[in-house]
């Protein structure tokens, strides 16, 4: 005869849990029924392991069976662990505060807890999310245990009887809600078990047939085997797999460690496939093979997400909030160990094999630049290791771009020489090196030109996040490093000098042009540049470049650098040292002719100065054939 009973919940502990789920991760429900199964299983193994229990030789298949019935809108999780008793079904099912993993290793706790999930406490009932309805059948591994069916809708009272199932083991029957239908639809569930499955270690099946089912899991995914063990392929196919992402990793890190935390995973730099837009990373996180969330960053620095990843950390409780996470300690180190982990793996490449670095800059510079600006023990891992492009196509590190070698550990008499060496000299070395940097190679392709044929060079900084990397090295390194774009005050490496300068002329070349130019708020210099080629270039400021470009970046307005543009006229161009004998008709057609083809070279005219532009391109082929 059927036995009725009130469920008792300890609310205090457990209705915040369920009130976080009913609004958030709801189809976390199906991790939580599939994981008291596989908790099941391992305590069945263990009481097998300790000669508590025989084994039983007819059912030694341990797996997870999940099994759709549309028609009687049903969701079934069925194991082959541990079962329960009646006693054992009204304590840890309709007393929801008590933990059943707790009691189980507080009773065998000589034998360790590996493998015991366990921490889920709500477990079982965050299947009334989505359930009207549901039922238990279970049989307890105990000699002479009969089945258990358990019922309830979730609210106050449940029914517990006898029943007839044959094998050890529990079945969990979820009556669908009508409204949470999407969780009978085959494609739904497979995708679930994908997400949060993926790596529990026994085989997960669905509508199971006992013919070549093939489990959706793997149960003993790359990360836990020793790096030794796995090849390259091994790697690349983990990754295919896991990320779905066809383009093969650039390299990996495979984190192994036992000692004082336990911690494994495989980070992969993943090939960035658009160079304007970077693709945001996934690293997962486990506990025990046991989902836990994406890019966790109380555990993953921030700026490690642009990568792809698994890490399994059985010291991270899996339900936890943000704040134990933000001061647990043990948290702290595991984050610290894995940003070590990254700098030693860089730097090593960098130093065995920097052809294949120099390969793969292009694709990890903006996580190594990002990381260095959130991380400064990052920064000082990494920053021998920062590398640029010059305008010759090679990469170089800071240091070797201005042709300063390594300095070696000094010794007590080198240290005693270079106390005792010139203050002037010394002063000297202060002061920081001034470094032309590119921004957008084919826009700037004339400063670029003019620098080559001065003999000087320059780096190339064209991600979106260099404007700031490069700001953030003069904040960290103010005495060696000052770093200038290329258009930027450029005269003064450009210009060919100050001999033979006349000021009274170029005051009137100025004065000349500036009275016929339409745009009055450019301001004017004249100065004698190497290239004799070019007109006039425009310059902005680095400062105010700079300060424009950060507002526009944080959506400020009226941030315009080029409130502080300068024209540089060339007197050693033909056209310029020409221009106060012209007629005033001429004068007015080379000025903005002029101001027009510099202020292309630095950036886009507006749609009134393109048109007198073209207009006026058109004149001078009129007047060629003419």
């Amino acid at each position: 005869m059927a036995k009725q009973g009130n469920i008792q919940i300890a609310s205090e502990n457990m209705m915040p849990i369920i009130k976080k789920w009913l609004y958030s991760d709801k189809d976390i429900f199906l991790r939580e029924i599939v994981a008291n199964g596989i908790d099941a299983i391992t305590k069945y193994r263990k009481l097998v392991e300790m000669g508590e229990t025989a084994e039983d030789e007819s059912n030694k298949n341990y797996c997870i069976k999940i099994s759709v019935d549309k028609d009687a809108k049903t969701l079934t999780v069925e194991d082959n662990g541990i079962g329960m008793t009646e006693n054992e079904v009204e304590k840890y099912i309709t007393q929801i505060a008590f933990s059943g993993a707790a009691d189980f290793l507080a009773k065998y706790e000589k034998a360790g807890g590996d493998g015991i999930i366990g921490h889920f406490g709500l477990g079982f009932y965050s299947a009334y999310m989505v359930s009207e309805n549901i039922e238990i059948f279970t049989k307890s591994y105990r000699e002479g245990a009969k089945g258990v069916h358990w019922e309830s809708d979730g609210e106050s009272t449940y029914t517990i009887e006898d029943c007839d199932k044959a094998e050890r083991g529990t079945r969990i029957v979820m009556h669908i809600a009508k409204e949470e239908k999407e969780f009978l639809d085959e494609g739904r569930i497979r995708s679930l078990i994908e997400k949060y499955c993926a790596f529990m270690p026994y085989d997960i099946y669905y509508n199971f047939t006992g013919k070549d089912d093939k489990a959706l899991n793997d149960t003993h995914p790359l990360y836990l085997k020793n790096p030794k063990e796995c090849t390259d392929e091994e790697y690349k196919e983990f990754y295919r797999k896991t990320f779905h992402d066809y383009h093969d990793p650039l390299f990996w890190i495979h984190l192994n460690m036992e000692y004082p935390f336990r911690l494994k995973g495989i980070l992969y730099f993943p090939k960035v496939k658009s160079k304007v837009e970077l693709e945001r990373g996934k690293v997962k996180l486990y506990c025990n093979q046991v989902y836990i969330a994406d890019n966790i960053k109380e555990v993953i620095p921030e700026f490690l997400t642009l990568l792809n990843g698994v890490i399994d950390c059985p010291d991270i409780p899996l339900n936890v909030s943000r704040s134990f996470l933000q001061n647990d300690r043990q948290v702290q180190k595991i984050s610290k160990h894995i940003t070590k982990k990254v700098a030693d793996k860089l730097t090593g490449l960098f130093k065995t094999d920097r052809k294949k670095y120099q390969q793969c800059w292009n694709d990890i510079s903006v996580f190594i630049k990002l990381g260095c600006i959130k991380d400064e023990d990052f920064y000082s891992k990494v920053k021998d290791i920062i590398i640029f492009k010059d305008l010759n196509g090679e990469y170089k590190n800071l240091d070797e771009f201005i042709g300063k070698a390594p300095q070696a550990e000094a010794n007590a008499e080198g240290e005693s020489a270079a106390a005792e060496g010139d203050k002037a000299e010394e002063k000297k070395e202060e002061q920081p090196t001034t470094i032309y940097y590119i921004s957008d190679e084919a826009g700037q392709a004339q400063y670029i030109d003019m620098f080559k044929n001065a003999g000087l060079n320059a780096i190339v900084c064209d991600t979106f996040i260099d404007t700031h990397f490069v700001s953030y090295l003069e904040y960290k390194e103010p005495t060696k490093y000052r770093f200038m774009r290329i258009d930027a005050d450029v005269d003064a490496a450009l210009k060919n000098g100050e001999a033979g300068k006349d000021e009274e002329a170029d005051k009137a070349l100025v004065e000349a042009f500036k009275a016929v130019l339409k745009n009055t708020s450019v301001a004017v210099k004249a100065e004698k540049l190497k290239n004799a080629e070019v007109p006039a270039i425009i310059n902005v400021s680095e400062f105010s470049r700079r300060f424009g470009e950060m507002n526009a970046f944080y959506g400020i307005a009226g941030a315009d650098a080029d409130r502080d543009m300068t024209l540089i006229l060339n007197t050693a161009n033909p056209v310029i040292e020409a221009f106060t004998g012209l007629d005033e008709q001429k004068k007015t057609f080379v000025a903005n002719q002029v101001y027009y083809m510099a202020r292309l070279a630095y950036k886009k005219l507006s749609p009134e100065e393109m048109k007198e532009f073209a207009e006026n391109n058109a004149a001078l082929l009129k007047n060629y054939i003419d």
